[in-house]
């Protein structure tokens, strides 16, 4: 058991109970917990299979590859709009966790066979999102907010421009430059605590 993972879960004020029941079935597998993106991350041979996610209304489990993965019980979940490979299974009480207990192993176990057959999930085409006219000025404007939206990762980057770009108006894009300010600097993505 990982140190960190279990300082996680035993901090974690909302979903402690899920937590603590997910990861006794993820344990009980073949695969090996570690610490990653300051979540319980679970990996096979090395190669990241899934990571334990706590949400405002869910926990869930992400799989990784979960687009190329089987869905029997049609419990995969799309997590956004924009989510090309990721996959989650959503809890919202210790009895959804209870009454999947058996069917995550087979969800797991689906995981590693795609991981280990070296599966690739095919690059959507670039999106041809362009950057707003605000963000461009802001980016100009502030060397500080500029090298802080450079070091983002790329898909951090695409977000917060699909983000910026789908207001209507140029006031509403300040605003939200303005607003997401702070998670830039911390380098977080628009949808990340």
């Amino acid at each position: 058991m990982n140190k960190q993972a279990t300082q996680f879960i035993q901090t974690n004020d909302q979903w402690q109970e899920e937590m603590e029941l997910l990861r006794e079935v993820l344990l009980n597998t073949s695969l090996d917990e570690d610490f990653k993106w300051k979540k319980p991350c679970y990996t096979y041979d090395g190669q990241n299979i899934v990571i334990l996610q706590g949400f405002k209304n869910y926990c869930a489990l992400l799989f990784f590859k979960g687009v190329l993965m089987k869905d029997p019980n049609g419990i995969l979940v799309k997590t956004g709009p924009n989510t090309h490979v990721g996959r989650q299974i959503r809890f919202t009480n210790a009895k959804d966790v209870r009454q999947l207990k058996t069917v995550i192993p087979e969800y797991i176990q689906d995981a590693i066979k795609v991981e280990m057959s070296g599966m690739k999930v095919e690059a959507p085409k670039k999106s041809s999102q362009e950057m707003p006219t605000e963000l461009r000025q802001r980016l100009k404007e502030d060397s500080v907010f500029r090298v802080a939206f450079e070091k983002l990762t790329p898909g951090r980057q695409r977000a917060y421009i699909f983000y910026f770009s789908s207001a209507k108006q140029s006031g509403t894009r300040k605003s939200r430059i303005e607003k997401s300010l702070p998670k830039i600097l911390q380098g977080k993505g628009p949808n990340e605590r």
